[in-house]
């Protein structure tokens, strides 16, 4: 199995409905965050790619044929050269909409998480997903809205810049089953588009929001 669909967009951009929306157009497993969750052997992995190592992505994605969300849209370049036949996905919603999902969510997680009763491999994965984030991308904490929504503009400006627009889409999920289904050259299913992750969902899976911590 290879990778299909390559997910450039930043978490809380519709992943968790975009995942789910491929899968059930047959575009699946999707990898997501979710995933790494669920999965522990995969954060020694990840590990590897944010202290530099050479990684094999056929390894990285066994199993998967579409990838969404952090922490693989973080190496959304490496992985669309890897890839030269897969198309890419960039989600987005409007940028406050985005801050205000972002920082009630995963910038939280990650100020309170050592406050938190949490596996030890989802804490090790947060010092990967934190690494990505704050120092990578945002270039400053995860509580830095004006950086944040400066790293989330760049994110699209850099993405459409490489990316030819032919094998590109920037997809809001708001937009519905059209214009992915048209890119993606499948029929429209005849089911509402999914709609998930709300941030009480997000924090379900992660045991409870920082309040019962």
């Amino acid at each position: 199995m290879t990778l299909r669909i390559i997910g450039s967009g930043f978490g809380r951009t519709g992943t968790r409905s975009l995942k789910e929306a491929l899968e059930h157009l047959g575009f699946g497993p999707c990898h997501h965050m979710e995933e790494i969750l669920q999965n522990p052997e995969q954060v020694v992995l990840w590990q590897q790619i944010a202290a530099g190592q050479p990684c094999d992505w056929s390894e990285v994605f066994a199993g998967y044929s579409a990838q969404i969300d952090w922490p693989g849209a973080h190496m959304w370049r490496d992985l669309a050269q890897a890839y030269p036949e897969a198309k890419v996905i960039h989600s987005i919603r409007p940028e406050e909409s985005w801050w205000r999902s972002f920082s009630a969510t995963i910038g939280l997680f990650l100020k309170v998480r050592g406050r938190m009763d949490l596996p030890p491999h989802i804490n090790q994965m947060m010092d990967v997903t934190e690494q990505f984030i704050a120092e990578d991308t945002f270039g400053s904490d995860v509580e830095d809205k004006a950086a944040a929504l400066a790293a989330y503009r760049r994110r699209t400006q850099e993405v459409q810049a490489s990316i030819p627009a032919e094998r590109l889409l920037v997809f809001d999920v708001a937009e519905g089953w059209e214009p992915l289904c048209a890119f993606l050259g499948v029929p429209v299913p005849d089911v509402p588009f999914p709609h998930r992750n709300v941030t009480d969902a997000f924090w379900d899976l992660l045991g409870g929001a920082p309040e019962a911590a």
